[in-house]
């Protein structure tokens, strides 16, 4: 029978219709598998024997859209609800927010379904014969896009009634940045901050709303943590701790150390979560006194753990009062600049250094003494304390100075 004739139907003519609950389970990622979905029956075909019956619908994609399952009583939000390839305004992708595909018929029990990209672990349930809906099992990466493609012709979506959709059919949806709070919530629980975070709920989190904030508590990790240190923390809002903490998670998850909570942080962040991969350094905090005799004090999880006599900048050109990441390190470099009377300089083989604010870094230098102003805004010290303080300093340790 062809295409163009099947959908004739004779007024005595009787149609079977299975009655089908089918779910493709996203078993991994770049992985589909479907289950209980019987192929197309032997010789499966409508009888026709008259010319004088009213066509069926034909087989049409409504609309592809999003619902929050966090809401009693969600609403879709119809998204390219006609066969289109791009979407120029994507709608916000929420955590644990399902999306839904609604055709004008019933598909076939045969049917292929809709297509997530990237490939998100979760399932696609038919909700009622002309609705599917998908759930995640796993979090949306916050500030990816998710599309969903309907397949079309022979190979794609195919009706109770035989027919198939004439073009594809595609919609994007922009997932929702994340927020600080959670990305703060996050960080203390793989230990990338000197703080803990509780949840209220024993209760397991669904893994489609990891990304999403909880409730929960913060609370200070080690005794005598430092005043200075506990006052640059803010629930909620960026601060310094949070960047050092971001910075230091990078490196250890080999991506750009720049602190700032991309896409690609977010999904290593969750991957992180979810196999419990912590942090397996200590959290050190460095502390810079310029009170003579000035000196620096390392300082790890309750206890200051190291300290020796430094120097810090000579009037003309003072080491500012504050606190910052250390963003560069080197076991030898050189150092170039101009001298407060416009004479230049060129140093070569300093060791042990370790950036923390523009030209400013830790480092081993030789002087004659130590404990009072004579660098040019650098915070340096003797050879071997310097060598004894650079492996404390990894990239995202905050160094304090005041």
């Amino acid at each position: 029978m062809s295409r163009s004739a099947h959908a004739r139907k004779s007024g005595k003519a009787k149609i079977a219709i299975f009655a089908v609950v089918a779910s493709i389970c996203v078993v991994g990622i770049g992985s589909l598998v479907v289950v209980n979905l019987p192929s197309k029956p032997a010789g499966y075909s409508l009888a026709t024997t008259s010319t004088t019956s009213t066509p069926p619908p034909p087989l049409k994609l409504v609309s592809i859209g999003i619902q929050n399952i966090q809401q009693q009583a969600a609403q879709t939000t119809t998204t390219n609800s006609v066969a289109t390839t791009s979407d120029p305004v994507p709608s916000v992708l929420n955590p644990g927010s399902q999306i839904v595909v609604n055709f004008s018929v019933d598909l076939a029990p045969y049917s292929p379904l809709p297509v997530i990209s990237p490939a998100i672990p979760g399932s696609w349930a038919i909700v009622k014969g002309s609705t599917f809906v998908f759930t995640p099992a796993a979090p949306y990466v916050p500030g990816t896009t998710v599309s969903v493609t309907v397949p079309s012709g022979d190979s794609g979506v195919v009706g109770v009634d035989g027919t198939y959709l004439t073009s594809p059919g595609q919609a994007s949806f922009m997932v929702a940045p994340g927020t600080i709070e959670r990305l703060q919530q996050i960080l203390a629980q793989l230990n990338y901050l000197p703080l803990s975070f509780t949840l209220s709920s024993t209760t397991p989190v669904d893994p489609g709303l990891l990304a999403a904030n909880q409730v929960g508590t913060f609370n200070w990790k080690y005794p005598n943590t430092p005043a200075s240190l506990q006052s640059l923390w803010s629930e909620g809002s960026a601060n310094v701790i949070t960047k050092g903490a971001v910075m230091a998670f990078e490196l250890a998850n080999h991506l750009t150390t720049d602190g700032q909570a991309g896409p690609q942080v977010w999904q290593a962040m969750l991957s992180d979560l979810q196999n419990g991969a912590l942090d397996p350094n200590p959290y050190n905090y460095v502390m810079v006194s310029k009170t003579l005799p000035e000196n620096v004090q390392v300082w790890s999880q309750g206890n200051v753990i190291y300290q020796t006599l430094a120097n810090t900048g000579i009037p003309q050109a003072p080491t500012p009062n504050g606190t910052w990441p250390v963003y560069e390190r080197f076991t030898t470099t050189t150092m170039s600049g101009k001298n407060p009377d416009g004479s230049t300089y060129h140093d070569t083989g300093i060791p042990w250094v370790s950036y923390f604010f523009g030209g400013d870094a830790l480092h081993g230098f030789i002087r004659s003494s130590y404990g009072y102003p004579q660098s040019l805004g650098c915070v340096e010290m003797p050879y071997s304390n310097a060598g004894a303080v650079f492996p404390m300093t990894p990239i995202g340790t905050l160094v304090t100075v005041n």
